[in-house]
């Protein structure tokens, strides 16, 4: 008797979700007529998953825009499986409000979404919704004959050899879940504390102080952080917004007309990072005209070349020229099209030298200077990663303006569609993204990368920064500047922070808030899942990511063979992709993968339903 083939996917949420879609899309072609078992194992709901739960504050909210938000491919997917359509976050929205869609939310959440507006940023409760829809989509879609099983629970580990069936553990269960394939889709994890992390935890319990280690802002408790005393910050990005709108108006505190009423509730917040300044600002108009054609300096040919390279990658030496200049090809292909008038020469010359010049060499700078006239216009990559390189600064009051302004500035300009190449300089981060995926992450330097692209591109929405100007002024927030160090000081029994923004000069506090998620890791991360797997031969990379073949997201061994059973997709990968979600019309590199992974367990699926072999 012929066992029914059985495809566990460890991970419901969003990626999770991908796969189920793409193994539906790919299923006539591939596994017609044939049964398959399919099994979703999650501790949280299907759908959403754990970052994106509906059990989370309302006042948590997405970084994207509703019209800019899909889980559905389209012809700019590069995939060979066909593209199955459907609508972005706000044309669901639209669906749900005329009738044409449903809507598993509470009455909160289903008024946001008759509210809801293409260019508004979404609550992460409404995307919960939009998430378990898709899902409920995805399982719709599969043919007769294959089942979807949900578990709910912790996968603490896959054994079982590469010819043979796997065994799936289940947290509470005591028989394993049997699979022909596996499929990781378990996003980001949570990591045991570095030698760093430890030693300030040790401090903090000896001298009674709250240490908060780098965590999903929504997990932590913040109940420990004290009204009315400093709290010192590190980290500046997505997570401190999380972490200052939780401790400001999740403590009862509101704004009117631009200016913050405290409750009184409140902590004071002082951050710092390496930059010293939050991520830039969501661009805050659409695209008119023209589009760069993407990739032009950086694609699948340069990608090959990459590849065939004898011995190990390093990304400043062999990727970032790359880089560099496909982001600035889309800078300047926007301001010759589009604002022609800052320019002194017309686009096919200088795209023509541009072609031939190479990257940071004289002969690039001086073809650059010599066509923008001012400044201003031209794509400087470095001061845009460091704008606070060489600032020094008396105090921290006068600091606190100077930040304000800098913060000011960033607004008006996301917001100005004269400067559109911003706006182009995006759709190319997008479109190196793409391609830095193929070649797969190869660590050490390149780690820099990711931080640097969600810096431009995945900063908050403009009202968070405005938010953030008033807390400043309400002396709620306290700017500490870039470079930023913490220390113990056993006399005081203290934290202290300062800058190299503001030398000599310090702040001390009874907190400490790692504004962060931890760093992946293959020592230590908490997943038993994945420490089981490393155990078992998996490859890691030292900068903590589990290694895959980037063509079909395959599990490498060690000897960087790929598993017959096992793939994994995912930010704790090395084939990890750009931001949590793809705008529609941009090829999103997610869907491409998902979609490898689906045809290539499908291929394998379909020569396994046709053995007979025993059921355990």
């Amino acid at each position: 008797m012929s066992a029914v083939p059985t495809l566990v996917v460890i991970g419901a949420g969003p990626r999770g979700t991908g796969v189920v879609e793409r193994i539906a899309a790919n299923a006539p072609e591939l596994y017609a007529g044939r049964r398959l078992d399919i099994h979703l194992v999650d501790p949280h709901p299907p759908g959403g998953g754990r970052i994106w739960r509906q059990d989370q504050s309302p006042l948590l909210r997405m970084n994207s825009m509703a019209e800019d938000v899909t889980m559905f491919t389209d012809d700019t997917v590069e995939q060979d499986g066909p593209v199955r359509p459907g609508p972005d976050l706000h044309t669901w929205a639209q669906d749900v409000r005329a009738g044409r869609a449903t809507a598993d939310a509470d009455p909160a959440v289903l008024a946001e979404i008759h509210g809801l507006g293409p260019a508004e940023f979404p609550s992460r409760r409404l995307q919960s919704a939009y998430l378990r829809w898709v899902h409920e989509q995805a399982v719709a879609a599969l043919p007769p004959g294959i089942t979807v099983h949900e578990h709910r629970g912790h996968a603490t580990r896959v054994s079982g050899s590469r010819a043979g069936r796997q065994q799936v553990w289940i947290q509470g269960r005591t028989a394993p879940l049997l699979a022909d394939l596996v499929v990781l889709t378990i996003g980001h994890l949570d990591a045991e504390p570095d030698a760093e992390q430890r030693q300030l935890a040790d401090f903090a319990d000896r001298h009674g102080l709250v240490h908060l280690p780098p965590d999903f802002t929504a997990d932590s408790d913040l109940s420990a952080l004290p009204a009315g005393e400093p709290v010192i910050v590190r980290g500046f990005g997505l997570a401190f917004v999380d972490l200052m709108v939780l401790l400001t108006e999740g403590r009862g505190g509101r704004y009117e007309n631009g200016t913050y009423l405290r409750s009184g509730r409140e902590p004071v917040l002082h951050v710092g990072s390496r930059r010293g300044v939050p991520y830039h600002s969501k661009i805050g108009y659409p695209w008119q005209g023209e589009r760069p054609p993407l990739p032009a300096h950086f694609g699948s040919g340069e990608v090959a070349a990459l590849l065939e390279r004898p011995g190990p990658l390093d990304f400043r030496r062999d990727l970032w020229p790359l880089v560099a200049k496909e982001l600035g090809f889309a800078h300047y292909h926007r301001l010759f099209t589009a604002h022609q008038k800052r320019t002194t020469t017309a686009w096919t010359d200088f795209e023509e030298k541009y072609a031939v010049a190479e990257p940071g060499s004289p002969e690039l700078e001086t073809l650059i200077a010599e066509a923008v006239p001012d400044p201003a216009d031209r794509l400087d990559l470095e001061a845009l990663d460091r704008p606070l390189d060489g600032v020094r600064h008396a105090s921290y009051d006068t600091l606190q303006t100077a930040l304000r302004d800098h913060i000011t500035a960033d607004l008006a300009r996301r917001h100005d569609p004269r400067h559109s190449p911003d706006l182009a300089v995006f759709l190319g981060l997008l479109s190196v993204y793409g391609q830095l995926t193929r070649v797969g992450d190869i660590g050490g330097p390149g780690a820099w990368w990711h931080g640097f692209f969600n810096y431009l591109a995945s900063g908050p929405p403009g009202p968070r920064l405005r938010s953030l100007l008033a807390l400043s002024e309400a002396g709620v927030v306290r700017f500490l500047g870039a470079g930023m160090t913490v220390a113990t000081d056993e006399d005081q029994g203290l934290f202290r922070a300062g800058s190299a923004t503001v030398p000599g000069q310090y702040v001390t506090a009874r907190a400490l808030v790692e504004a962060r998620l931890p760093d992946p890791s293959t020592d230590r991360t908490r997943s038993t899942l994945l420490r089981a797997l490393y155990e078992d031969g998996a490859a890691g990379t030292d900068g903590g990511l589990l290694r895959v073949d980037p063509a079909d997201g395959r599990v490498l061994d060690r000897d960087g063979t790929p598993h017959p059973r096992r793939f994994a997709l995912g930010p704790y990968t090395t084939a990890r992709s750009a931001g949590a979600f793809t705008r529609p019309r941009t090829g999103g590199p997610a869907f491409r993968q998902n979609d490898a992974t689906a045809r290539a367990a499908l291929a394998f699926l379909t020569g396994a339903s046709c053995r007979d072999r025993p059921t355990a």
